[in-house]
């Protein structure tokens, strides 16, 4: 049981930028509005299909159960598209610490994320932290 890692809503700015590679899965590029993050991610558009301009809430989270003052709460029943992974890597541009930027690297079964902004965002991040990235879409 734990805590949600990060959580924002994104909007869909390109689909698969490098040309479609393979049948099933599409690389979307978005923006997150709160936290001025991006992000690029593998999605199985077969059984979730995305398109441009689409909004979604994307929340990273080490558990499927939220601890809260109400006690454990699943959250799985609250999106549409679950993906297991592990963080794998962690890299700094090499600025200064007061606009330090960060790239977080995922995979999901070999489905791929890249999400890179402000390091203050990912502070909870570590490297080899297993995760859940979760998806819901939000009408516009």
């Amino acid at each position: 049981m734990s805590e949600l890692l990060f959580d924002d809503v994104f909007k869909v700015e390109n689909i698969d930028p490098d040309g479609k590679k393979y049948d099933k899965v599409s690389r979307i590029v978005a923006q997150s509005e709160k936290r001025d993050m991006h992000m690029l991610l593998d999605v199985n558009t077969e059984i979730y299909p995305m398109n441009k301009n689409e909004r979604f809430l994307m929340a990273l989270s080490p558990s499927l159960v939220l601890n809260t003052k109400d006690g454990p709460v699943p959250i799985q029943d609250k999106f549409e598209y679950i993906m297991h992974g592990r963080l794998y890597n962690i890299t700094n541009d090499g600025s200064s610490e007061a606009d330090l930027e960060v790239e977080v690297y995922a995979s999901f079964g070999g489905l791929q994320m890249m999400l890179t902004g402000h390091a203050s965002h990912c502070v909870k991040f570590a490297v080899d932290q297993k995760l859940f990235i979760l998806i819901r879409k939000i009408e516009s």
